[in-house]
């Protein structure tokens, strides 16, 4: 079995192209959307699925950029009457964000018949990407009832017992931070899950028993940040994994734009790409920095944001032109002035912050922008996050 193959891209073709790696010419087949990614001459790194075909009595191989590509790959040929090649075709036209809500959109025809629940969601990815926001809107699409709560407070058997025996059928269970429960209620919720049951212990000593408590068909839509924080029975659990990646440019755009008239701020072109260039990616620290350019605006006493207005904010936010923060300079500087791969709790203890918020709000944007590596070893800077503390002169 082949995992992964890196090499220089000798041939692009309609629907592969011809990888070499040490001198050996691999045929991989990839999705239009990776396709463009690769050019004749480009070094690239895919993951591979291996597919035999017996009917053509061939071993094709097909590649992916990312993680998520794969995954849905591996989700649209376990149905039916769907071929890798079939599979291929779908992911050249959907992104996996939008295969996931194709499959929401076609699950709500088929869950009419069958009276089914939907299968259970697992929304993975950086904070701020609106994960509470699209659980509410599967909820909406689905026109049931939308439940919420989070981890951190389902402490005890009881506590997730008494959420799920008021939910009615087909109903959303929205569990924030789901990484953060503790394991026993984790077990618990393995055969609610599965069986749509509740097995709880009644008594203690040798008058223990177990009621088993039925539940009508739900929906769990559990969300984390750290994914790896689960245990491996549970993330199984889930029929529809989605990891949710930073926002583009032109998404953000479109976000702040709507931000603004909800706030009724008139804001200028120029002004909306210039938040748009400092969110990091991530539509809540976009509107929030709209709204505290609005509150700059309206101390002024000015009528529109300009893109001059909202820069001069921005920098008093302490936000430079790539939306790095005080925490992402130091952060930086700390790695700069340290030789060799420095660990994560050297780091935050350098750092006096939480090693789940470094890895949680700060690294994921930095790794994101090539400004930082991890390696078995620890954490490493980049020439490119070298270059850019050098320009901005702010190594100390």
């Amino acid at each position: 079995m082949i995992g992964n193959l890196r090499g220089i891209v000798d041939e692009v073709c309609s629907d592969h192209i011809i990888l070499n790696v040490n001198d050996v010419g691999y045929i991989v087949y990839l999705s239009a959307k990776t396709l463009s990614a690769c050019s004749i001459g480009s070094r690239v790194k895919l993951l591979i699925d291996t597919y035999a075909n017996s009917r053509e009595n061939v071993t094709q191989l097909y590649g992916f950029i990312s993680k998520e590509e794969q995954q849905c790959l591996r989700l649209l040929v376990k149905v039916s009457g769907v071929s890798y090649k079939t599979a291929m075709s779908i992911l050249s036209k959907l992104t996996p964000e939008q295969l996931f809500l194709a499959i929401i959109n076609e699950d709500k025809l088929a869950l009419k018949t069958r009276a089914e629940a939907l299968d259970h969601v697992l929304l993975y990815g950086p904070p701020g990407l609106g994960k509470t926001t699209l659980a509410q809107i599967v909820s909406k699409e689905l026109r049931v009832s939308f439940r919420a709560t989070s981890g951190p407070l389902l402490s005890k058997a009881g506590d997730l017992a008494a959420v799920l025996t008021t939910l009615n059928a087909k109903d959303v269970l929205f569990i924030d931070e789901i990484h953060r429960l503790n394991r026993s209620i984790e077990e618990v919720l393995y055969t609610a899950m599965e069986d749509f049951c509740l097995d709880i212990l009644v008594g203690e000593g040798p008058s223990t028993r177990t009621l088993r408590i039925d539940l009508p068909p739900f929906t769990l839509i559990g969300a984390t940040t750290r994914l790896g924080l689960l245990s491996a029975p549970l993330r199984d659990r889930f029929g529809i994994p989605l990891h949710l990646e930073f926002y583009s440019f032109e998404e953000l755009v479109d976000i702040i734009k709507r931000g603004a008239r909800v706030l009724c701020a008139e804001i200028e072109k120029d002004a909306v790409q210039e938040i748009a260039c400092r969110a990091r990616g991530t539509p809540r620290i976009a509107l929030r920095l709209l709204r505290r350019i609005r509150d700059f605006v309206e101390v002024k006493d000015d009528k529109k944001i300009t893109c001059e207005i909202a820069g001069s904010a921005l920098s008093k936010l302490g936000i430079d032109k790539m939306g790095l923060n005080k925490l992402d300079m130091d952060y930086l500087r700390f790695l700069f002035n340290t030789s060799g791969p420095v660990g994560i709790d050297t780091i935050s203890i350098a750092l006096s912050e939480d090693v789940g918020n470094i890895e949680e709000t700060v690294e994921p944007y930095l790794i994101k922008v090539s400004f930082v590596k991890r390696t078995p070893r620890g954490r490493v800077l980049t020439d490119q996050a070298r270059e850019y503390l050098s320009i901005n002169s702010v190594v100390c």
